[in-house]
């Protein structure tokens, strides 16, 4: 590990990431688990990619959100799944500061581009239901761009705020990250500095990044639902709402029910390992569940699937 002095402390170069222990004879097993599911997730979310770009009658604001939504994933996932496999494997694994930071930056404008988009989407999902005949002039494509755009832009500028904050923190205790990956308070636990300004901006910055959204979120489906309510029992206009919106409405609740398991158990004690559970659901599980529950419940994307192999097979494509 290199070190220099500083301060009369040890000011450290290089952390330590724990993963999991005691793993034994389990430890193959995970390994095979985390790597299927990552090759599953890549395949799975480019293939949503390809057919939203390629596939004419897919194409909508629904999907084009959705697209992005599987570009994120794929971001998510690759900044979390290499280096989670190599812990399994070793168990544990050296991360540069400068590489823990950096893991740590991608980590959050996944999550803060997720919970955008999946804002954008609930919007999307408004519109189409509770505003059908304004719905094609409002979401142009035009907005559309715009409103993506913006959830990456957010996403770049927020999570850049806890870099520059990172730069006034000194670790000089241990340099072990009981963690699966550099997340911000196993790695603020390390430091020996005052780092109250760090947990602030982490308080202020969760309000637009996490509570904002779901507040919108909730919102927009507390419409939707009083809309389709509305809406004659006998009626399969009633069905065909729910459809058009209960995919999107799944990802909300497994992605917004995995996050706040993850970051309502507490980091220390006993309740470490199960904190570790949980982000090794919300961060390789929830991006392989987004495809599979749009290509399974929508049949425009199982139509588009299945044209897509047929012409694949056929070397036409």
């Amino acid at each position: 590990m290199e070190t220099e002095i500083f301060n009369n402390g040890t000011n450290i170069k290089e952390f330590w990431i724990l993963g999991f222990e005691n793993l034994h004879r389990f430890r193959i097993l995970l390994f095979l688990l985390i790597l299927l599911d990552y090759v599953v997730t890549i395949s799975a979310n480019v293939m949503i990619v390809l057919l939203v770009t390629t596939t004419r009658h897919v194409y909508s604001p629904m999907y084009f959100f959705l697209s992005h939504l599987s570009l994120n994933d794929i971001l998510f996932i690759t900044n979390i799944a290499p280096q989670l496999l190599s812990i399994v494997l070793n168990n544990g694994s050296a991360a540069t500061i400068a590489g823990c930071f950096t893991q740590f930056y991608f980590f959050e404008l996944s999550a803060v581009v997720e919970t955008f988009l999946l804002t954008v989407m609930s919007y999307d999902r408004y519109l189409a239901i509770c505003n059908p005949l304004r719905y094609s002039s409002i979401m142009e494509l035009k907005l559309c761009v715009n409103l993506a755009a913006s959830t990456w832009v957010s996403g770049i500028v927020l999570s850049f705020i806890h870099i520059i904050l990172f730069r006034q923190v000194i670790f000089c205790r241990s340099n072990v990250i009981n963690h699966i990956f550099c997340d911000l308070l196993p790695i603020l636990k390390l430091s020996c500095s005052d780092v109250s300004v760090n947990k602030i901006a982490m308080y202020i910055i969760s309000i637009p990044i996490l509570y904002f959204p779901l507040i919108c979120i909730t919102g927009t489906y507390t419409n939707i639902l009083l809309s389709i309510l509305r809406i004659s029992t006998t009626s399969t206009g009633r069905q065909k709402a729910f459809s058009t919106c209960s995919s999107h409405l799944t990802v909300v609740c497994i992605y917004y029910g995995t996050l706040l398991f993850n970051y309502m158990v507490p980091s220390e004690g006993n309740y470490i390992s199960l904190q570790k559970v949980g982000s090794v659901l919300y961060t390789t599980v929830t991006p392989l569940l987004n495809p599979i529950i749009y290509s399974l419940r929508n049949e425009a994307i199982r139509g588009a699937l299945m044209s897509f192999i047929s012409k694949c097979m056929r070397g036409t494509f």
